[in-house]
């Protein structure tokens, strides 16, 4: 009997063929071993050039695309979409800019406003905090977010430094109101978030908010002439003294709201955020960055260890956002059945440390650790798409191009950059601890400050490998292994880093030395087994035949300092 073959015999190949595929099989062995990261780093690099080249094409076409354009938009095209939870509460992409146009209008009729006046915001974790940074954005205010930890001598320099027109106050925050409107500067007019008050010359809010029209206010007062332009101030404390306003522009929140999307996020994804918004993790990440998306954000008022899981369940949380401790926090809890019950796929922070990263994925299952490097301020970030334990991100070849950054030497001693017998900074080698910086060009613009033009001077380095060249120091110490991944390393200057915090050591010091009994105060960072970051240590100098009234000492401490700033520890010489 005939087969099949007899009459439909099968094509020979042509001779080249076997050649072909054992050239292409290895092409793909020699690009396993020798680049193994090169098509998780081509996707990465082609996701932050789509969003350049998008952001390059509004500019060339003469086009000005805000966030909060963006939110307008989407409360347009999804208005019953869930844009916030909270407490059990939706609120939709629509609640949210209607009450935000309220707000704008109760500003906008009993307040002189102008387009650019800075309002600063002392708030904790709440949908009203986004209502009224929304709402006076849509005046084109500038908003300063306040840290409602920094207490009185601190939180009155924060005021004072960004010159705002009207400081507004959460009504849990009255007591703090109450330590600081003595000192107010007379001239700034003080809103609180409630309907009566029993403060002299301060203006209720809620009462108003209800009064007043649900009307969009004139286009042209939120309409942004350039991506440039000042849109936040968010406090820092930088690498030494009182905290900072760094100025945040529309750039900079655009690029941040981009985070959550090139990690892999996307609309269908619900966030929760239990870092502060006065942060910018939380607030362009995580409310930028949802909005980017079009998504849906659970907001938590203060992140709860043993409630965190119970809420991603109850939500259907996928994403969550974090810092190292909040991981330490969440593995230290007992341990129960379930754990891995949950829909979170995706975490985005920094900060973890290598074993708790480990834990962490061992106990609540399949979770994408997304770390990521960025300062407040700063122009270059890093992100971990590769999911390589302890790195907070890679670079490349082409990255670089785009993005230019160096690690040069460090002395230590005398706490400034390394310069050879020529005047330049020279790099460090793979593997070894240098200090990142980062080019300051049109491309990457570094802001600096608001206030004091020396502090933004002195965080910008001069001819570093060349005549006219200028970056960026981060006051960071960072490793490059000889795969391209970066690792954080230490920090440098008189700033130590606790419970997610900067802490600046001159400002504990200052703080303590106001003690009649105390001579001389030097506060310093040390590393505690099992946490991130470094706990506070006082060593103290004590006046002659004075003693050490602890008492004393601690209600000035808890009195002038946020808790993360409180020594730990003390030293009495």
């Amino acid at each position: 009997m005939r087969g099949w073959d007899d009459f439909y015999p099968l094509p020979v190949p042509p001779s080249w063929v076997p050649g072909a595929a054992v050239g292409i099989l290895s092409l793909h062995f020699i690009q396993k071993l020798l680049f193994p990261y090169f098509w998780a780093d081509l996707r990465y690099l082609l996701k932050v050039l789509t969003y350049g080249a998008r952001m390059e094409m509004y500019r060339l076409q003469g086009r000005v695309v805000t966030v909060l354009d963006k939110f307008v938009k989407l409360a347009e095209k999804q208005p019953h979409k869930p844009f916030l939870i909270y407490e059990g509460t939706v609120h939709t992409y629509r609640d949210v800019d209607r009450r935000s146009n309220r707000i704008a209008q109760v500003f906008l009729q009993r307040e002189a406003l102008k387009k650019g006046d800075t309002v600063a915001l002392l708030m904790g974790n709440e949908p009203d905090f986004i209502h009224v940074w929304f709402g006076l954005a849509k005046l084109g205010c500038v908003v300063a977010f306040l840290n409602f930890n920094v207490r009185f001598r601190s939180l009155l320099h924060c005021v004072n430094s960004c010159e705002p027109k009207i400081l507004v106050v959460g009504a849990d925050l009255l007591g703090t109101l109450e330590e600081i409107l003595p000192k107010l500067q007379k001239d700034v007019s003080v809103w609180i978030m409630a309907k009566d008050s029993t403060f002299p010359n301060v203006h209720t809010l809620l009462d108003k908010i209800e009064a007043a029209s649900e009307d969009p206010v004139p286009v042209n007062r939120c309409s942004a002439n350039s991506l440039k332009s000042a849109v936040l101030y968010i406090f820092t404390s930088g690498t030494t003294g009182l905290p900072k306003a760094a100025v945040i522009s529309h750039l900079q929140i655009l690029k941040g709201a981009a985070g959550l999307w090139a990690f892999g996020a996307t609309s269908e994804d619900i966030i929760y955020i239990t870092l502060p918004l006065y942060h910018s993790a939380a607030s362009l990440l995580g409310i930028g960055g949802c909005i980017q998306l079009g998504a849906t954000c659970v907001l938590k008022k203060k992140f709860s260890a043993s409630q965190f899981w119970n809420d991603c369940r109850r939500y259907n949380v996928t994403v969550i956002q974090y810092i190292g401790e909040l991981c330490r926090y969440l593995c230290n809890q007992p341990v129960k059945e379930g754990e891995k019950n949950h829909k979170v796929r995706l975490a985005i922070g920094n900060g973890v440390r290598n074993d708790v990263w480990r834990e962490f994925l061992n106990r609540f299952g399949a979770v994408k650790i997304c770390e990521f490097y960025g300062a407040t301020e700063g122009n270059i970030c890093f992100m971990n798409h590769t999911g390589k334990i302890g790195s907070v991100g890679r670079t490349n070849f082409f990255y670089k191009l785009f993005f230019p950054f160096d690690l040069i030497k460090y002395d230590f001693q005398k706490d400034e950059p390394i310069r050879n017998k020529h005047g330049w900074c020279e790099k460090v080698k793979k593997g070894e601890a240098g200090l990142l910086i980062s080019k300051v060009n049109a491309k990457n613009p570094f802001f600096g400050y608001a206030g004091n033009k020396r502090h933004t001077e002195k965080k910008l380095l001069c001819e570093v490998f060349k005549k006219g060249d200028l970056y960026f120091n981060t006051g960071d110490l960072m490793v490059q292994d000889h795969d391209n991944f970066l690792y954080f390393w230490d920090r440098i200057g008189d700033t130590f880093r606790w419970k997610g915090e900067n802490v600046a050591t001159t400002e504990v010091s200052d703080v303590i030395a106001m003690l009649d009994f105390i001579q001389e105060a030097n506060v310093y960072g040390v590393s505690v087994p099992g946490h991130e970051g470094k706990a506070g240590m006082a060593s103290l100098i004590l006046k002659h035949n004075a003693s050490l009234d602890l008492e004393q000492m601690y209600k000035q401490v808890v009195t002038y300092l946020p808790s993360y700033a409180c020594p730990l520890f003390l030293r009495v010489q």
